[in-house]
């Protein structure tokens, strides 16, 4: 490994990229220090040159956090392994030692509890905990409830009567020759007093680590066999026994559904997420049945897709994994994308288990349905954090003073307003204003518009127009509004109704979905109205870059900002309210389309029509008498309107939306 080059005057990747020539071309891992000499960043590599000449290329073209590492870094160093597997297992182990600020770090997403068997012991006892795992103890879950677990085991210590006290009331009922209340109603073997020997405790908990690894079958079948041969010999006590035995296991198994009826070993991994985080999440199946689940949630650290995410989480869950462990890992990993190095990682994992790992993503089936279920788990885990993140006055606080600092703005932005165009083709062109306030989203608030005025797909020109819009109804009720002292200060109100004027409050900040050009249309629409008090920024998609207007280079706020996080949050939810305004619009569009031809359907019964079913879909799930319903409607229009319905739907199009982009799709 070369000596770490020291940092020089002139700060910047140049200063200490390596000479051409002296980097290696085989396996290994790198570090990159800062001028303290802190590791910053740790990477692995199947050949080191090409992948650490990556790093200094022109920074223009590295993603932000990249550049922001490079630049902070004032030395790069390296360690030749001779295999990849090798390489995965000293990345890891540099990772955990050196904790680099700039790798992703995947942390819980709440606190999970774990069954726990401190098999370590000479009299191994049962527990449930939370935290860090420990040496010497075996460990089952996690569990999304503690409760639910205390529950099960519970019921298997009927059948399983293994120690489950703590080490203090162990030793004081060893000292005085009397068990615990446990020892008394048979959910203890009691050893403490001796009622059983060491190796015979230890069988009893080998046996419930089994039972619950998922070996499942061999104990229900060798109850059920004890119970009719104590039955058949007459010892109708040992039988009952035995019965109520066999009864608490089916009820232990009732917890856990079977979800794979092929009693597969099986981890299940899916993603959510967006440009700045992801949130994962994990179902643990064993012997076919869901055993545990547990989630992360991690912040985005550069532009590689699902694929480099599923690299980077299962190095950090299973190449740690010590010996004494080493069940934990399945037989097989079902992820949403296989990762780049995908047979080291199946290598790496076999040898550690001790059997063929496999590593791929399902297709079709149970599992694939499973998968699915485990990625709307993923989802609902990211939408909580953000809420949860969004909820925190402090953090809110924060957020909106950065935003303060990054756009130099006179004023803490209380009220900001965000405006998003959706179109299909130039068709259906329609936009969204959505209102967050203190933080915090109003969408009591929320306005729509239909662009008229606009003709193809010009999204600049549609911008120009809802902007001018908006504000032209902004000072027309400010004009004609009167003010109304109350005890929190002057407020705006309808004269004849008393409530306020929503559009007559003037926003803090405008944001639009978009880069200079739709920046620029809209700060023209403000300044043709006359309005120069209200401030215009944009946010960019691509690299979740602020552009203001007139100005050439974008405000870069840090990934971790919390100011960057609000203004995507109110960027996405304009984006998502729009879609869902065009996906009406076009379900609206597509009714009246086919209807045009119906005789005896003028527009105006087109509308009552349309009103009365609210949508294509069930109008078309509608029988003719349900049709023949609707006012002015008469049997042969309902009979004639069934029939345009039919013949559309055998011909049409699917009109669906991609949950990846926000845009519409037919196929």
């Amino acid at each position: 490994m070369p000596p770490a080059r020291p940092s020089r005057t002139s700060r910047g990747p140049l200063s200490y990229r390596p000479e051409p020539g002296t980097i290696p071309t085989q396996p290994g891992v790198y570090r990159f220090r800062d001028p303290k000499g802190r590791v910053i960043y740790v990477g692995k590599a199947k050949s080191l040159r090409p992948r650490l000449s990556s790093y200094f290329q022109d920074i223009g073209n590295l993603h932000p956090r990249t550049a922001t590492m490079v630049t902070a870094a004032a030395s790069v160093e390296w360690t030749v392994v001779k295999t990849e597997v090798e390489a995965l297992q000293l990345e890891y182990s540099w990772i955990k030692e050196f904790d680099p600020r700039f790798n992703v770090k995947y942390r819980d997403d709440k606190s999970y509890p774990w069954l726990a068997v401190t098999v370590g012991e000479e009299f191994p006892r049962v527990m449930v905990g939370r935290g860090a795992k420990r040496k010497g103890t075996r460990y089952f879950g996690p569990y999304g409830h503690a409760w639910a677990i205390r529950e099960t085991v519970d019921i298997l210590l009927r059948v399983f009567p293994m120690r489950s006290c703590s080490n203090g009331v162990f030793k004081r009922s060893a000292q005085i020759g009397r068990p615990c209340l446990l020892g008394y109603i048979d959910k203890c073997s009691a050893p403490c007093v001796g009622n059983v020997s060491a190796e015979e405790h230890r069988q009893i908990v080998d046996d419930f680590c089994d039972f619950m690894a998922g070996h499942t079958n061999a104990f229900v079948r060798r109850i059920e066999k004890e119970m009719y041969a104590a039955s058949d010999a007459l010892d109708f006590e040992k039988a009952a026994r035995l019965r109520d035995d066999l009864g608490a296991l089916h009820k232990a198994l009732e917890k856990q559904a079977v979800v794979l009826g092929d009693g597969a070993d099986v981890d299940v991994i899916a993603f959510a997420e967006d440009p700045l985080e992801v949130a994962v999440q994990i179902f643990y199946v064993r012997g076919g049945r869901i055993r545990g689940q547990r989630g992360w949630v991690a912040d985005r650290v550069d532009e590689g897709g699902t694929a480099e995410l599923v690299d980077d989480f299962l190095l950090q869950l299973y190449a740690g994994t010590d010996a004494d462990a080493a069940d934990a890992i399945p037989r097989e990993i079902l992820v949403p994308a296989v990762p780049p190095d995908v047979a080291t990682y199946e290598q790496l994992l076999g040898g550690l288990r001790g059997t063929k790992v496999s590593i791929r993503v399902p297709q079709r089936g149970p599992k694939l349905a499973l998968q699915e279920t485990v990625a709307q788990n993923a989802a609902q885990s990211l939408a909580l954090h953000k809420t949860k993140r969004a909820s925190d006055l402090t953090t809110r606080n924060r957020a909106l003073e950065e935003i303060q600092d990054a756009l130099d703005l006179d004023e803490v932005p209380l009220r900001i307003e965000c405006y998003d165009v959706s179109n299909l083709q130039g068709t259906e062109v329609v936009a969204s204003m959505v209102v967050f306030e203190d933080g915090l989203a109003r969408k009591s608030e929320y306005r729509r518009f239909v662009i008229r005025g606009v003709d193809g797909q010009n999204d600049v020109a549609s911008m120009h127009e809802v902007i001018t819009r908006r504000f032209r109804r902004l000072l027309d009720e400010q004009a004609s509004s009167s003010e109304v002292t109350t005890e929190n200060g002057p407020m705006l109100v309808d004269p004849e109704t008393g409530r306020a004027r929503k559009f007559a409050y003037a926003p803090g900040l405008v944001v639009v979905d978009g880069g200079p050009p739709q920046v620029a249309a809209a700060q023209r629409a403000l300044t043709e109205l006359g309005i120069v008090d209200i401030p215009v920024c944009g946010l960019a998609k691509r690299l979740e870059e602020v552009w203001l207007p007139d100005q050439e280079d974008p405000v870069i706020l840090p990934r971790s900002s919390e100011g960057l996080y609000l203004l995507q949050r109110i960027r996405d939810e304009a984006h998502r309210f729009a879609i869902t305004h065009h996906r009406s619009r076009r379900s609206k569009s597509m009714v009246e389309s086919l209807l045009d031809d119906v005789p005896g359907l003028g527009e105006v019964r087109r509308k009552t029509l349309l009103k009365y079913f609210g949508s294509l879909k069930k109008l078309r799930l509608a029988e003719v008498d349900e049709i023949a319903q609707v006012p002015g409607i008469g049997p042969q229009t309902a009979a004639a309107i069934k029939e345009a319905v039919a013949q559309r739907s055998a011909t049409s199009k699917t009109v669906s939306v991609n949950t990846a982009t926000g845009e519409i799709e037919e196929s």
